[in-house]
C-alpha cells in the first residue's frame, strides 16, 4: 500500500481495513440458490507470459463475494466480487490456455462455470527492450449514457504488438488484443467527462507512450450519490497527549475495484489513501494525527476513485471537536 500524504501525519504505517470473514463455505445444502454463470467472458494474451481475462457481473451482483478464474481445471486466481477483469500471469510462452470463471456468493455457494474461452500466448523474444510506437489518431464517440466507442491507429513494433491497454485518468480500465484497434467501454457514469488514452504492449511487456487523449462526456445526469461511500463516521480520541480523528466507512458498490480514496479536511484536500495491490473487501477504517491541541472543531469527508478512473461522490460531511 502507498500513501500520498499532504498536511496530515498518519497514526501508523498502514491503512487499517476491517474485513468481515464470517461466511459459510458450504456449496450445497444452504438456503437459496447458487449464483449463475458469468457471461461475456473473453481472454486475450497480454504478453508472452500473461492473459487478460474479462467477464460481466452476474445478475446477483450485490450478493457476490468473489469470482474464481480457472485455467483448465485448476483455479488460477480469485478476485473480489466487485472486480470483473484480471491478468493471469506466470504462463508459458507460445501456449494455448483455456479459461472459465465461477461466482461465489456471500453464503459460500459456488455457481457453475462460464463458457470456456481460449487464448494463446505469443512466442517469447529474447532481449527485446524496444517498446511499440505510440498508437496514432485516437478517436471516440458516445454510445449511450454509460458507454463509449474508441478507435486508434495501429502501433508498430519490431516483434509485433501483443495487446492494447485503455486508460482513464491514469487507471488501466480495459485491454484488447494486438490485432484490434477499436473497442466499446461500458459501465461508465452518465453526465461525466472522460479522458481516455491507449498504450500498446509487446510480448516482452514493453509499453508504448500513451496516445493523444480522447475527451468524451456521457449524456445524462449524475449527482454522485450512488458512488459515494456509505455509513461514514468520524470520531476523535487522544493518545500520548495528541489528538486523532478516526474515520470508518463502507466502500461504494461499483462495477470494479476501488483502490484509492481522497480525504478532505475543513474544505481542503488532506491526504490520499492508495493500495498497491488488490484491496480487501468490507468496512474500512483510518486514523490520523491532528495535533496536540484539544477543543478544535473540524469537518471531514471522503470520496473514492472509481474503476472507470473518475472520482465518485463525496460522503456526507461529519463534524467533530478534538478531545471531546
Amino acid at each position: 500500500m502507498r500513501r500520498v500524504p499532504l498536511p496530515l501525519v498518519p497514526v501508523c504505517g498502514a491503512l487499517l481495513l476491517v474485513v468481515s470473514c464470517g461466511w459459510s463455505r458450504a456449496d450445497d445444502g444452504a438456503e437459496g440458490r447458487a449464483p449463475g454463470a458469468p457471461t461475456g467472458i473473453t481472454a486475450q494474451a497480454g504478453s508472452a507470459t500473461s492473459v487478460h481475462v474479462m467477464w460481466n457481473a452476474v445478475p446477483d451482483g450485490p450478493g457476490i463475494r468473489s469470482y474464481e478464474v480457472y485455467q483448465g481445471t485448476t483455479k488460477a486466481t480469485e478476485v473480489p466480487g466487485s472486480q470483473h477483469m484480471v491478468d493471469v500471469t506466470r504462463l508459458r510462452p507460445s501456449t494455448l490456455y483455456t479459461f472459465t470463471v465461477r461466482a461465489r456468493d456471500t453464503a459460500g455457494r459456488l455457481g457453475p462455470p462460464s463458457r470456456a474461452v481460449r487464448a494463446r500466448t505469443p512466442v517469447r523474444v529474447a532481449a527485446d527492450r524496444s517498446a511499440p510506437t505510440r498508437p496514432s489518431s485516437p478517436a471516440g464517440r458516445v454510445a449511450g449514457s454509460r458507454a463509449v466507442q474508441l478507435s486508434w491507429g495501429a502501433s508498430r513494433d519490431d516483434r509485433g504488438v501483443a495487446s492494447y491497454d485503455v486508460y482513464q485518468g491514469g487507471v488501466k480500465i480495459h485491454s484488447v488484443g494486438g490485432n484490434q484497434t477499436a473497442t466499446v467501454l461500458t459501465g461508465l457514469r452518465p453526465g461525466t467527462p472522460y479522458v481516455f488514452t491507449v498504450r500498446a504492449r509487446d510480448a516482452a511487456d514493453n509499453l508504448s507512450p500513451a496516445s493523444a487523449p480522447v475527451r468524451l462526456t456521457t449524456p445524462g445526469t449524475d449527482d454522485g450519490r450512488d458512488t459515494a461511500p456509505t455509513g461514514f463516521t468520524a470520531t476523535t480520541h487522544r493518545s500520548g497527549g495528541a489528538s486523532y480523528i478516526d474515520l470508518s466507512w463502507n466502500p461504494p458498490r461499483t462495477d470494479g475495484v476501488i483502490t484509492e480514496y481522497q480525504i478532505q479536511l475543513d474544505g481542503t484536500a488532506a491526504t490520499s489513501l492508495v493500495w498497491g495491490g488488490t484491496p480487501p473487501t468490507g468496512r474500512a477504517a483510518y486514523s490520523f494525527y491532528t495535533g496536540a491541541t484539544t477543543g478544535e472543531a473540524h469537518r471531514v469527508r471522503l470520496r473514492a476513485r472509481l474503476p472507470d478512473g473518475t472520482w465518485g461522490g463525496w460522503s456526507p460531511e461529519q463534524t467533530m471537536t478534538t478531545g471531546s
